[in-house]
């Protein structure tokens, strides 16, 4: 390995880290992910987060600093901004689940939205970066202008080179799949042409970091930049995932990535909206499922119910002890709808909303904190069903390896083995072993199985089946209220 600083932009934390030649951890760093809002939604305080990078790198020992060899950005799929030839921003870095491009996407006629599928691999929908682009350039846009996605425009400040890493530009809605190269169709229905975006590159591609930046940094000028991808994909290739085997990606959001020979852009992949993508190497398609609530349920349940942290560690230790020995009483847990960040496919609404039912006035908040992590393992199993395979393996990376209950629940509720990462920080992992050209590891990972115990199974099972016409309902309900 090369000794290489990872930065991992996520929608809650960012992560900072040295890994040393043999891709050992050497110092870390975490911090809130700046944002702020501006009058049309959710932006980035980069000077924040440029200062966060260079005050990591400022804090190293001399010896680390000059060793270092790699630097890789990875993060987040589909956030962005125009960027000037020179390497400055022209607009605001906006957030993946800002919805300010939506009046484009609501411009497109079912032709447009099913030719879009079939050339991207994606659903029409707002996240995606083509219809934030076509927003900032009304309002930003000069003839040099490209869009670049967070981690895209890291690269650049530091290399003063703009270009896009294949898994990040599968995320924009505006790369043809198939060709492997930005579409002129669908660009046209934004009132766009390709020059807006740049030179496509695979996260084994480093650029040489700009000579005078790498003096003012105190860097060797031998450093090379690289933008490792879509921060799912990067753990997927740190997991060093066949295309046999499927990943359980979680985070603030959770997803499950399939790697694939070739593209599905077929009419059924279509109507259950997974994702088409690339892997970050260049050399698979992907297919993808993003459950916009995972993590966020921990923010969630700290505000409702006034907890702290320790708090509702603690609480999730005791409920995966009661669970594990038969002492939940599921007739007693309330069905929660946990679409705190909008819809998983295949409804994928961005307006949807959570739900609980079945509140008594003795119900407590341990039944609750329970029950939400229920909904959580339900919905994964229904987006699971999407993809219509049986993996040979089902992996997971990220907090979920730290959380008993969801890992049991998980397991219980699919009926199968899982393998858990039992290093905390495996995006960054494979942003190394892609800055590096080398494959990545599950090993490395030190994994432990989870084991589905099968009468559990049966009662999850039943649960489900029982639950799951009611939990249809209430989502539709809720949605139909709201619009």
């Amino acid at each position: 390995m090369k000794p290489s600083l990872t930065v991992d932009i996520g929608t809650t934390s960012v992560k900072l880290g040295l890994f040393d030649e043999v891709g050992g951890l050497v110092h870390a760093a975490k911090l809130p992910t700046p944002t702020q809002s501006d009058a049309y939604g959710s932006v980035y305080d980069m000077p924040i987060l440029l200062g966060a990078v260079e005050s990591f790198l400022a804090s190293l020992k001399p010896k680390h600093r000059g060793s270092l060899e790699r630097i890789a950005f990875c993060g987040v799929g589909e956030s962005g901004a125009l960027v000037d030839a020179e390497c400055n921003l022209l607009s605001p870095m906006i957030l993946w689940h800002d919805q300010r491009g939506a009046p484009w996407i609501n411009r497109l006629s079912d032709a447009e939205k099913a030719r879009i599928y079939a050339v991207t691999g994606l659903p029409a929908h707002g996240n995606y970066g083509i219809s934030k682009a076509a927003w900032a350039l009304e309002r930003y846009g000069n003839k040099d202008a490209v869009w670049l996605n967070i981690s895209e425009y890291l690269a650049a400040y530091l290399t003063k080179e703009r270009w896009s890493e294949y898994s990040l530009a599968s995320r924009t809605m505006a790369l043809d799949l198939s060709a492997r190269r930005w579409s002129d169709d669908v660009c046209q229905m934004f009132g766009l042409t390709v020059d807006v975006f740049p030179t496509l590159r695979a996260a084994t591609e480093g650029v040489p970091i700009a000579s005078y930046v790498a003096a003012r940094l105190g860097l060797s000028p031998n450093v090379r930049v690289h933008v490792a991808g879509h921060d799912h994909m990067v753990g997927a290739y740190g997991a060093n995932l066949s295309s046999s085997q499927l990943l359980n990606s979680t985070g603030t959001t959770e997803g499950l990535l399939l790697l694939r020979d070739h593209p599905d852009l077929g009419e059924q992949a279509a109507q259950r909206k997974v994702s088409g993508g690339i892997s970050c190497d260049g050399q698979h398609a992907t297919s993808f499922a993003s459950i916009p609530t995972a993590g966020a349920m921990f923010a969630f349940l700290k505000s409702f119910l006034g907890w702290d942290q320790d708090r509702l560690s603690g609480t999730l230790a005791d409920l995966a002890a009661k669970y594990e020995t038969g002492r939940i009483n599921l007739a007693r847990v309330p069905l929660v709808v946990p679409h705190l960040r909008g819809s998983p496919p295949p409804a994928k609404i961005s307006s949807a909303r959570g739900v609980i039912s079945g509140l008594c006035v003795d119900t407590t908040a341990e039944e609750l904190v329970f029950g939400c992590f229920l909904a959580m393992a339900a919905d994964m199993r229904r987006v699971l069903n999407l993809f219509d395979v049986d993996p040979s393996e089902f992996r997971v990376i990220g907090p979920a390896s730290s959380n008993p209950l969801w890992l049991h629940l998980k397991a219980d509720i699919l009926g199968r083995d899982i393998s858990v990462s039992a290093f905390p920080e495996m995006v960054s992992m494979g942003a190394q072993a892609l800055a590096s050209g080398e494959a990545g590891n599950w090993d490395r990972a030190n994994p432990w199985i989870v084991q589905s115990d099968s009468e559990r199974h049966a009662i999850l099972t039943n649960w489900f089946n029982s639950s799951d016409s009611l939990h249809h309902a209430l989502s539709d309900a809720q949605v139909s209220g709201i619009n």
